[in-house]
């Protein structure tokens, strides 16, 4: 691992602990150059799994961007990054304890909505819009009315 510091990539592990439910594994490191002190984060990768969008196309599936939609979804809500990460790994392992080679977009996108309407509506809301692709404002309240209905 380079040290961010220095750049050095000799290093020892000071302490290793799970973390994330032992979805990842917290180690602390220190650099053997400058001692410089950081933290990485070890993760399985899902090697192999692909997303089928609706327009037939094939993508790598990614943790990292299932995790930006949400980002952007609860942006300037009081949603912490706490529940954002424990949805995003709620819905990684549905996914690949399910799928072991393709997982249709469908799928993911329903996963985060049900996930974002049990911890902010009007995150629900946004994200709803994007993968929903409303196109007048009559969809927004459609959808609200459905929200509300639920509750």
């Amino acid at each position: 691992m380079r040290c961010p510091k220095c750049g050095s990539q000799e290093d020892r592990v000071i302490d290793s602990r799970a973390s994330r439910e032992g979805a990842t594994i917290r180690r602390r490191r220190e650099c053997a150059q400058c001692q410089h002190r950081f933290t990485t984060y070890e993760e399985l990768e899902h090697e192999g799994l692909m997303v089928l969008k609706r327009d037939g196309r094939h993508e790598e599936f990614s943790r990292e961007k299932l995790l930006s939609g949400i980002r952007k979804a609860c942006q300037k809500r009081p949603v912490s990054p706490k529940a954002m990460d424990e949805l995003v790994d709620h819905i990684v392992a549905t996914v690949t304890a399910k799928y072991e080679t393709e997982v249709p977009g469908e799928v993911i996108g329903t996963l985060v909505m049900d996930g974002l309407r049990e911890i902010d509506s009007v995150a629900y809301v946004r994200f709803a819009s994007v993968y929903r692709r409303f196109q007048e404002a009559t969809d927004f309240v459609n959808e609200v009315n459905k929200l509300e209905a639920m509750q």
